[in-house]
Protein backbone atom coordinates (compact mmCIF):
# COMPACT_ATOMS: atom_id res chain seq x y z
CA UNK A 1 0.00 0.00 0.00
CA UNK A 2 3.04 2.23 0.33
CA UNK A 3 2.95 5.25 -1.97
CA UNK A 4 -0.82 5.20 -2.46
CA UNK A 5 -3.37 7.55 -0.94
CA UNK A 6 -6.40 5.61 0.29
CA UNK A 7 -10.00 6.82 0.31
CA UNK A 8 -12.66 4.56 1.84
CA UNK A 9 -16.22 4.30 0.53
CA UNK A 10 -18.91 2.73 2.73
CA UNK A 11 -22.21 2.45 0.83
CA UNK A 12 -24.85 -0.14 1.68
CA UNK A 13 -23.84 -2.00 -1.49
CA UNK A 14 -20.45 -2.91 0.03
CA UNK A 15 -17.39 -1.03 1.28
CA UNK A 16 -14.31 -0.64 -0.91
CA UNK A 17 -11.15 1.41 -1.26
CA UNK A 18 -9.97 3.97 -3.79
CA UNK A 19 -6.18 3.91 -4.18
CA UNK A 20 -4.57 6.98 -5.77
CA UNK A 21 -0.93 7.03 -6.76
CA UNK A 22 1.75 6.59 -9.41
CA UNK A 23 2.30 3.33 -11.30
CA UNK A 24 -1.13 1.93 -10.50
CA UNK A 25 -1.13 -0.18 -13.66
CA UNK A 26 2.11 -1.87 -12.65
CA UNK A 27 0.67 -2.57 -9.20
CA UNK A 28 -2.88 -3.40 -10.28
CA UNK A 29 -2.48 -7.16 -10.52
CA UNK A 30 -1.28 -7.47 -6.93
CA UNK A 31 -3.77 -4.93 -5.59
CA UNK A 32 -6.66 -6.86 -7.15
CA UNK A 33 -5.26 -10.12 -5.80
CA UNK A 34 -5.02 -8.57 -2.32
CA UNK A 35 -8.74 -7.80 -2.38
CA UNK A 36 -10.24 -10.57 -4.52
CA UNK A 37 -7.60 -13.29 -4.73
CA UNK A 38 -6.30 -14.74 -7.98
CA UNK A 39 -9.14 -14.81 -10.51
CA UNK A 40 -9.85 -15.00 -14.20
CA UNK A 41 -10.14 -11.38 -15.25
CA UNK A 42 -11.99 -9.87 -18.21
CA UNK A 43 -10.66 -6.42 -19.01
CA UNK A 44 -13.10 -4.15 -20.87
CA UNK A 45 -11.42 -1.19 -22.52
CA UNK A 46 -11.55 0.93 -25.68
CA UNK A 47 -9.27 0.98 -28.71
CA UNK A 48 -7.37 4.09 -27.64
CA UNK A 49 -6.51 2.79 -24.18
CA UNK A 50 -5.76 -0.69 -25.52
CA UNK A 51 -3.21 0.76 -27.92
CA UNK A 52 -1.48 2.65 -25.11
CA UNK A 53 -1.67 0.40 -22.06
CA UNK A 54 -3.14 -3.06 -22.85
CA UNK A 55 0.20 -4.88 -22.79
CA UNK A 56 1.27 -3.19 -19.57
CA UNK A 57 -1.98 -3.98 -17.74
CA UNK A 58 -2.14 -7.58 -18.96
CA UNK A 59 1.48 -8.06 -17.84
CA UNK A 60 0.66 -6.80 -14.34
CA UNK A 61 -2.41 -9.02 -14.06
CA UNK A 62 -0.77 -12.21 -15.33
CA UNK A 63 2.29 -11.48 -13.23
CA UNK A 64 0.09 -11.58 -10.13
CA UNK A 65 -1.38 -14.95 -11.11
CA UNK A 66 -4.58 -13.88 -12.86
CA UNK A 67 -5.76 -15.31 -16.17
CA UNK A 68 -6.64 -12.41 -18.48
CA UNK A 69 -8.94 -11.85 -21.46
CA UNK A 70 -9.41 -8.38 -22.97
CA UNK A 71 -12.56 -7.11 -24.69
CA UNK A 72 -12.14 -3.93 -26.75
CA UNK A 73 -14.90 -1.50 -27.78
CA UNK A 74 -14.85 1.59 -29.98
CA UNK A 75 -13.92 4.83 -28.18
CA UNK A 76 -16.45 7.57 -27.54
CA UNK A 77 -19.97 8.11 -26.22
CA UNK A 78 -21.41 6.13 -29.13
CA UNK A 79 -20.30 2.92 -27.41
CA UNK A 80 -22.49 3.62 -24.41
CA UNK A 81 -25.60 2.08 -25.89
CA UNK A 82 -27.57 -1.18 -26.02
CA UNK A 83 -25.78 -2.35 -29.15
CA UNK A 84 -22.35 -2.11 -27.53
CA UNK A 85 -23.66 -3.63 -24.30
CA UNK A 86 -25.01 -6.60 -26.25
CA UNK A 87 -21.69 -6.97 -28.04
CA UNK A 88 -19.74 -6.95 -24.77
CA UNK A 89 -22.08 -9.39 -23.05
CA UNK A 90 -21.86 -11.74 -26.04
CA UNK A 91 -18.05 -11.60 -26.04
CA UNK A 92 -17.93 -12.34 -22.32
CA UNK A 93 -20.33 -15.29 -22.55
CA UNK A 94 -18.66 -16.79 -25.62
CA UNK A 95 -15.31 -16.71 -23.83
CA UNK A 96 -16.66 -18.60 -20.85
CA UNK A 97 -17.16 -16.02 -18.12
CA UNK A 98 -18.35 -17.47 -14.80
CA UNK A 99 -19.56 -15.98 -11.54
CA UNK A 100 -16.09 -16.32 -10.03
CA UNK A 101 -14.56 -14.08 -12.70
CA UNK A 102 -13.85 -10.36 -12.34
CA UNK A 103 -14.49 -7.57 -14.82
CA UNK A 104 -11.98 -4.72 -14.91
CA UNK A 105 -13.26 -1.45 -16.39
CA UNK A 106 -10.15 0.13 -17.91
CA UNK A 107 -10.95 3.47 -19.51
CA UNK A 108 -12.89 6.69 -19.13
CA UNK A 109 -16.48 7.28 -18.13
CA UNK A 110 -18.00 5.50 -21.11
CA UNK A 111 -16.03 2.30 -20.52
CA UNK A 112 -16.61 2.53 -16.77
CA UNK A 113 -20.38 2.84 -17.14
CA UNK A 114 -20.60 0.18 -19.84
CA UNK A 115 -18.38 -2.34 -18.07
CA UNK A 116 -20.02 -1.69 -14.71
CA UNK A 117 -23.47 -2.23 -16.20
CA UNK A 118 -22.30 -5.45 -17.86
CA UNK A 119 -20.86 -6.66 -14.53
CA UNK A 120 -24.12 -5.88 -12.73
CA UNK A 121 -26.32 -7.94 -15.04
CA UNK A 122 -24.22 -10.76 -16.51
CA UNK A 123 -24.88 -14.01 -14.65
CA UNK A 124 -26.98 -11.83 -12.30
CA UNK A 125 -23.92 -9.90 -11.16
CA UNK A 126 -20.18 -10.49 -10.79
CA UNK A 127 -17.37 -8.56 -9.12
CA UNK A 128 -15.75 -5.67 -10.94
CA UNK A 129 -12.88 -3.21 -10.50
CA UNK A 130 -12.51 0.31 -11.89
CA UNK A 131 -9.21 1.59 -13.34
CA UNK A 132 -10.22 5.04 -14.67
CA UNK A 133 -8.00 6.71 -17.26
CA UNK A 134 -9.52 10.19 -17.73
CA UNK A 135 -9.74 13.11 -15.32
CA UNK A 136 -13.53 12.96 -15.42
CA UNK A 137 -13.63 9.27 -14.53
CA UNK A 138 -10.86 9.56 -11.92
CA UNK A 139 -12.61 12.30 -9.95
CA UNK A 140 -16.20 11.24 -10.47
CA UNK A 141 -17.70 8.45 -12.56
CA UNK A 142 -15.53 5.55 -11.34
CA UNK A 143 -16.69 6.11 -7.75
CA UNK A 144 -20.16 5.47 -6.42
CA UNK A 145 -21.47 2.53 -8.41
CA UNK A 146 -23.63 4.27 -11.02
CA UNK A 147 -23.73 2.28 -14.25
CA UNK A 148 -25.79 3.04 -17.34
CA UNK A 149 -26.23 3.22 -21.08
CA UNK A 150 -27.85 5.97 -23.11
CA UNK A 151 -30.99 5.67 -25.22
CA UNK A 152 -32.30 7.91 -27.97
CA UNK A 153 -34.65 9.36 -25.35
CA UNK A 154 -31.95 10.52 -22.96
CA UNK A 155 -28.66 9.96 -21.18
CA UNK A 156 -28.17 7.27 -18.53
CA UNK A 157 -31.84 6.33 -18.50
CA UNK A 158 -31.14 2.58 -18.23
CA UNK A 159 -28.69 1.37 -15.61
CA UNK A 160 -28.04 0.10 -12.12
CA UNK A 161 -26.46 1.03 -8.80
CA UNK A 162 -23.66 -1.53 -8.52
CA UNK A 163 -20.54 -0.84 -6.49
CA UNK A 164 -17.04 -1.88 -7.60
CA UNK A 165 -14.80 -3.89 -5.28
CA UNK A 166 -11.81 -1.59 -5.82
CA UNK A 167 -10.90 1.62 -7.65
CA UNK A 168 -7.30 2.16 -8.78
CA UNK A 169 -6.39 5.70 -9.87
CA UNK A 170 -3.09 6.71 -11.50
CA UNK A 171 -2.87 10.47 -12.21
CA UNK A 172 0.04 9.73 -14.56
CA UNK A 173 -2.39 8.22 -17.07
CA UNK A 174 -3.72 11.72 -17.70
CA UNK A 175 -0.55 12.65 -19.57
CA UNK A 176 -1.81 10.81 -22.65
CA UNK A 177 -5.01 12.88 -22.83
CA UNK A 178 -5.54 15.77 -25.23
CA UNK A 179 -6.17 19.16 -23.62
CA UNK A 180 -9.84 19.09 -24.61
CA UNK A 181 -10.37 15.88 -22.61
CA UNK A 182 -8.57 17.34 -19.60
CA UNK A 183 -10.71 20.46 -19.73
CA UNK A 184 -13.83 18.31 -19.95
CA UNK A 185 -12.76 16.44 -16.82
CA UNK A 186 -12.05 19.72 -15.10
CA UNK A 187 -15.74 20.53 -15.51
CA UNK A 188 -16.47 17.75 -13.01
CA UNK A 189 -13.63 18.84 -10.72
CA UNK A 190 -15.12 22.34 -10.47
CA UNK A 191 -18.47 20.78 -9.56
CA UNK A 192 -17.11 19.54 -6.23
CA UNK A 193 -15.88 22.98 -5.26
CA UNK A 194 -19.19 24.54 -6.21
CA UNK A 195 -21.44 22.07 -4.44
CA UNK A 196 -19.73 21.50 -1.10
CA UNK A 197 -16.15 22.76 -0.81
CA UNK A 198 -15.45 26.48 -1.24
CA UNK A 199 -11.76 26.07 -0.22
CA UNK A 200 -11.33 23.56 -3.06
CA UNK A 201 -12.75 26.08 -5.54
CA UNK A 202 -10.42 28.76 -4.19
CA UNK A 203 -7.48 26.36 -4.57
CA UNK A 204 -8.53 25.68 -8.16
CA UNK A 205 -8.64 29.39 -8.95
CA UNK A 206 -4.93 29.50 -8.12
CA UNK A 207 -3.81 26.02 -9.23
CA UNK A 208 -6.26 24.96 -11.95
CA UNK A 209 -3.66 25.50 -14.64
CA UNK A 210 -1.37 23.00 -12.91
CA UNK A 211 -4.13 20.39 -13.05
CA UNK A 212 -4.55 20.89 -16.80
CA UNK A 213 -0.76 20.65 -17.22
CA UNK A 214 -0.98 17.30 -15.37
CA UNK A 215 1.35 18.36 -12.58
CA UNK A 216 1.71 15.18 -10.53
CA UNK A 217 1.13 16.70 -7.08
CA UNK A 218 -1.69 18.98 -8.20
CA UNK A 219 -3.53 16.11 -9.89
CA UNK A 220 -3.04 13.74 -6.99
CA UNK A 221 -4.34 16.37 -4.57
CA UNK A 222 -7.42 17.30 -6.56
CA UNK A 223 -8.33 13.68 -7.42
CA UNK A 224 -8.08 12.70 -3.76
CA UNK A 225 -10.13 15.70 -2.62
CA UNK A 226 -12.92 15.01 -5.13
CA UNK A 227 -12.96 11.30 -4.33
CA UNK A 228 -13.20 12.04 -0.60
CA UNK A 229 -16.16 14.35 -1.15
CA UNK A 230 -17.93 11.84 -3.37
CA UNK A 231 -17.11 8.93 -1.04
CA UNK A 232 -18.74 10.72 1.87
CA UNK A 233 -21.84 11.58 -0.14
CA UNK A 234 -22.20 8.08 -1.62
CA UNK A 235 -21.65 6.44 1.76
CA UNK A 236 -24.57 8.43 3.17
CA UNK A 237 -26.88 8.18 0.16
CA UNK A 238 -25.99 5.37 -2.23
CA UNK A 239 -29.17 5.43 -4.29
CA UNK A 240 -29.57 9.18 -4.74
CA UNK A 241 -32.53 9.82 -2.48
CA UNK A 242 -31.10 12.85 -0.68
CA UNK A 243 -27.60 14.36 -0.60
CA UNK A 244 -26.30 12.42 -3.61
CA UNK A 245 -28.65 14.45 -5.78
CA UNK A 246 -26.25 17.38 -5.26
CA UNK A 247 -23.73 15.60 -7.49
CA UNK A 248 -26.05 16.42 -10.40
CA UNK A 249 -25.07 20.10 -10.33
CA UNK A 250 -24.93 21.18 -13.97
CA UNK A 251 -25.97 17.76 -15.25
CA UNK A 252 -29.65 18.35 -15.95
CA UNK A 253 -28.88 21.20 -18.34
CA UNK A 254 -25.80 19.35 -19.62
CA UNK A 255 -27.62 16.12 -20.41
CA UNK A 256 -30.19 18.04 -22.45
CA UNK A 257 -27.45 19.49 -24.66
CA UNK A 258 -25.83 16.08 -25.12
CA UNK A 259 -29.16 14.52 -26.06
CA UNK A 260 -29.90 17.34 -28.50
CA UNK A 261 -26.67 16.50 -30.36
CA UNK A 262 -27.29 12.75 -30.27
CA UNK A 263 -24.21 12.03 -28.08
CA UNK A 264 -21.93 12.50 -31.05
CA UNK A 265 -18.92 14.03 -29.22
CA UNK A 266 -19.38 17.49 -30.66
CA UNK A 267 -19.95 18.29 -27.00
CA UNK A 268 -18.13 16.13 -24.46
CA UNK A 269 -19.90 15.21 -21.23
CA UNK A 270 -17.60 17.32 -19.06
CA UNK A 271 -18.01 20.28 -21.41
CA UNK A 272 -21.78 19.93 -21.12
CA UNK A 273 -21.51 19.79 -17.32
CA UNK A 274 -19.36 22.94 -17.31
CA UNK A 275 -21.92 24.84 -19.40
CA UNK A 276 -24.76 23.37 -17.34
CA UNK A 277 -23.09 24.51 -14.14
CA UNK A 278 -22.92 28.08 -15.43
CA UNK A 279 -26.62 27.93 -16.33
CA UNK A 280 -27.45 26.56 -12.86
CA UNK A 281 -25.47 29.35 -11.19
CA UNK A 282 -27.10 32.02 -13.35
CA UNK A 283 -30.51 30.54 -12.51
CA UNK A 284 -29.60 30.64 -8.81
CA UNK A 285 -28.70 34.32 -9.09
CA UNK A 286 -31.79 35.22 -11.12
CA UNK A 287 -34.05 33.56 -8.52
CA UNK A 288 -32.29 35.43 -5.73
CA UNK A 289 -30.60 32.44 -4.07
CA UNK A 290 -27.05 33.71 -4.58
CA UNK A 291 -25.30 36.96 -5.40
CA UNK A 292 -24.92 37.89 -9.06
CA UNK A 293 -21.14 37.92 -8.52
CA UNK A 294 -21.11 34.11 -8.08
CA UNK A 295 -21.76 33.10 -11.73
CA UNK A 296 -19.57 35.97 -12.90
CA UNK A 297 -16.66 34.66 -10.80
CA UNK A 298 -17.09 31.08 -12.00
CA UNK A 299 -17.46 32.11 -15.66
CA UNK A 300 -14.23 34.10 -15.35
CA UNK A 301 -12.41 31.05 -13.99
CA UNK A 302 -13.77 28.77 -16.73
CA UNK A 303 -12.80 31.20 -19.45
CA UNK A 304 -9.30 31.64 -18.03
CA UNK A 305 -8.70 27.91 -18.56
CA UNK A 306 -10.49 27.59 -21.89
CA UNK A 307 -13.62 25.82 -20.63
CA UNK A 308 -16.88 26.54 -22.48
CA UNK A 309 -19.52 28.64 -20.75
CA UNK A 310 -22.18 28.59 -23.51
CA UNK A 311 -23.42 25.93 -25.95
CA UNK A 312 -21.04 25.95 -28.92
CA UNK A 313 -22.03 27.59 -32.17
CA UNK A 314 -22.21 24.81 -34.75
CA UNK A 315 -22.65 25.04 -38.51
CA UNK A 316 -25.18 22.22 -38.74
CA UNK A 317 -27.05 22.59 -35.48
CA UNK A 318 -29.29 25.25 -33.97
CA UNK A 319 -29.97 25.32 -30.26
CA UNK A 320 -33.71 25.72 -29.69
CA UNK A 321 -34.93 26.21 -26.10
CA UNK A 322 -38.12 24.28 -26.83
CA UNK A 323 -36.13 21.21 -27.91
CA UNK A 324 -33.85 21.43 -24.88
CA UNK A 325 -36.87 21.65 -22.58
CA UNK A 326 -38.27 18.47 -24.13
CA UNK A 327 -35.03 16.66 -23.35
CA UNK A 328 -35.13 17.94 -19.77
CA UNK A 329 -38.69 16.67 -19.37
CA UNK A 330 -37.41 13.13 -20.02
CA UNK A 331 -34.67 13.44 -17.42
CA UNK A 332 -34.69 10.84 -14.66
CA UNK A 333 -34.60 13.65 -12.10
CA UNK A 334 -38.15 14.72 -12.94
CA UNK A 335 -40.27 13.79 -9.92
CA UNK A 336 -44.05 14.13 -9.88
CA UNK A 337 -43.89 16.21 -13.03
CA UNK A 338 -41.48 18.69 -11.43
CA UNK A 339 -37.95 19.31 -12.68
CA UNK A 340 -35.37 18.86 -9.93
CA UNK A 341 -32.46 21.29 -10.18
CA UNK A 342 -29.33 21.69 -8.11
CA UNK A 343 -28.81 25.37 -7.35
CA UNK A 344 -26.44 27.25 -5.02
CA UNK A 345 -26.67 29.85 -2.27
CA UNK A 346 -22.95 30.50 -2.51
CA UNK A 347 -19.84 28.71 -3.74
CA UNK A 348 -19.67 25.50 -1.71
CA UNK A 349 -23.32 25.63 -0.65
CA UNK A 350 -25.61 23.80 -3.06
CA UNK A 351 -29.18 22.66 -2.50
CA UNK A 352 -32.00 20.75 -4.19
CA UNK A 353 -34.61 22.99 -5.80
CA UNK A 354 -37.91 21.29 -6.57
CA UNK A 355 -39.97 24.18 -7.94
CA UNK A 356 -38.41 24.76 -11.37
CA UNK A 357 -41.27 25.76 -13.65
CA UNK A 358 -41.15 25.56 -17.41
CA UNK A 359 -40.92 29.35 -17.52
CA UNK A 360 -37.87 29.38 -15.24
CA UNK A 361 -36.11 26.76 -17.37
CA UNK A 362 -36.97 28.49 -20.63
CA UNK A 363 -35.55 31.78 -19.35
CA UNK A 364 -32.38 30.00 -18.23
CA UNK A 365 -31.81 28.62 -21.71
CA UNK A 366 -32.67 31.86 -23.48
CA UNK A 367 -30.28 33.90 -21.34
CA UNK A 368 -27.31 31.56 -21.81
CA UNK A 369 -27.93 30.98 -25.49
CA UNK A 370 -27.85 34.70 -25.96
CA UNK A 371 -25.06 35.32 -23.46
CA UNK A 372 -21.28 35.42 -23.70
Amino acid sequence: MSGFTKVSVHPDGGAYEILVGADIIRASGQQIANVLGQRRIFVITDENIANLYKTQLEGSLTGAGHEVTTVVVAPGEGSKDFSSLEQVLGDLLRQGITRNCVIVAFGGGVVGDLAGFAASIILRGIDYVQIPTTLLSQVDSSVGGKTAVNTNLGKNLVGTFYQPKLVLVDPGLLKSLPLRELRAGYGEVIKYGLLSDAPLFEWLEVNGGDVLRVDAEACRYVITECCQIKAEIVSNDEREKNSRMLLNLGHTFGHAMEADLGYDNRLLHGEAVAIGSIIALETSARLGFCEAAVPVRVRRHFQSLGLPVSPPKLKDHRWVPENLLKHMARDKKVVGGKQILILVRSIGNAFVYEEATREILAQSWEERLGGG
